[in-house]
């Protein structure tokens, strides 16, 4: 049961990226990705990669561990920018 509460909060968090994506965008009145975007998809992702990996899921492991670079990519431009801009 703890493995599909797992799976089941790695998804809500993965979904909720998008929210936070819509969020932001409306507040700015144009699209734009913050942060916390890019932190919830790592999280979400992860916590799915672990519920899948426990399921023996060779599809979803693939999917989301592809992204896993994605995600810490973006976080690491954003931080090299930010640190360049100080």
């Amino acid at each position: 049961m703890a493995w599909v509460l797992l799976g089941f909060a790695g998804q809500v968090l993965f979904t909720g990226r998008m929210l936070l994506q819509w969020w932001a965008s409306e507040k700015e009145k144009r699209s734009i990705v913050p942060e916390s975007f890019w932190w919830a998809s790592l999280f979400g992702g992860m916590m799915l990669l672990v519920y899948f990996v426990w399921r023996k899921d060779v599809v979803g492991v693939i999917g989301q561990s592809t992204g896993a670079f994605v995600y810490a990519r973006n976080l690491i431009l954003i931080h090299k920018h930010r640190a360049a801009a100080a």
